[in-house]
């Protein structure tokens, strides 16, 4: 038997990714003192591995696919396929921004004024590369935490940090002055593993699934019971992946419609529903939608 060695993101993806797994069909368990999950599949076995490292492990073949955030994929230069963004809106799952942040009393408007200065980050190869590409010359130092205060102690210039909103920045006296990339967690797997049939459809299933899982997070199914001579309007408020289910109930003169829609519309569509005559309304959750 192939089995498909995957990479789970060890730090604070870990716990996201062990629960959209969990919503996709896969229960992984671990310990603290292990960093070899136990998965109920006999085709996977899984690897805890710091997302920073995970593309180099994945490139090089120590494993199949992993997932990881694509900052780290792009810093690392890595040769391998991105199979799938895995992009939700909640904040666990949220894009997240890298960004060149200088005092808020510094003149530094742009990347080109700080010419000749030092910058301080954890991405080093990626910020090197960006500033290369304007002809900007820094000396671009390696941090191992704490970026931000770096600034006000006089150790650097400016910083590149990872943020979502900017708060923790601020907090800490920067202004932000550029934006270098958005980043999001993907799906990354190696040449070997896609060119092994076996392992190709195991990475495929794994992708279909988890994007099924994070696209159901943000919609709910709806049902509800409405007059025959009101269907035309109910069927105009419903947005669905392709058109709503509608069936005949034993009195004829009423229907049954059924949705898929997104959450957020929710609150004011149901309202709208029940002006238009619409009963037995039912809202429920969704594990995946394919």
């Amino acid at each position: 038997m192939s089995v498909l060695k995957l990479g789970v993101p060890k730090g604070s993806l870990e716990q996201t990714t062990v629960e959209l797994l969990r919503k996709s069909g896969w229960r992984v368990s671990s310990s603290s003192r292990s960093y070899f999950p136990s998965i109920d599949d006999d085709e996977i076995s899984c690897s805890l591995v710091r997302a920073q490292e995970m593309s180099r492990y994945v490139e090089l073949g120590s494993l199949d696919c992993g997932i990881t955030g694509k900052d780290w994929t792009l810093e690392n230069g890595s040769n391998v396929e991105v199979i799938c963004d895995l992009v939700y809106s909640k904040a666990s799952f949220r894009p997240t921004r890298w960004v060149l942040a200088v005092p808020n009393e510094s003149a530094y408007a742009s990347a080109a004024d700080l010419d000749g200065k030092r910058i301080s980050t954890e991405l080093v190869g990626f910020t090197k590369r960006y500033f290369a590409d304007r002809n900007v010359k820094v000396d671009v130092e390696f941090s191992w935490g704490a970026t931000e205060a770096k600034v006000a102690a006089g150790l650097c210039d400016a910083v590149v940090e990872v943020t979502e909103s900017g708060s923790t920045l601020r907090a800490n006296g920067l202004k932000i002055i550029e934006e270098l990339m958005e980043s999001n967690p993907q799906l990354i797997a190696n040449s070997d593993a896609l060119a092994d049939p076996v392992r190709r459809k195991k990475i495929e299933q794994i992708s279909t699934m988890l994007q099924g899982a994070l696209r159901a997070e943000a919609q709910v199914g709806l049902k509800l019971n409405i007059k025959q001579d009101s269907l035309d309007k109910v069927l105009a408020l419903l947005p669905s992946i392709t058109s709503p289910t509608v069936a005949g109930l034993s009195d004829s003169g009423w229907v049954s419609v059924e949705s898929v829609i997104a959450e957020t519309t929710v609150r004011d569509l149901i309202p709208q529903l029940i002006e238009l005559g619409a009963e037995g309304i039912v809202e429920y959750p969704l594990n995946k939608v394919i």
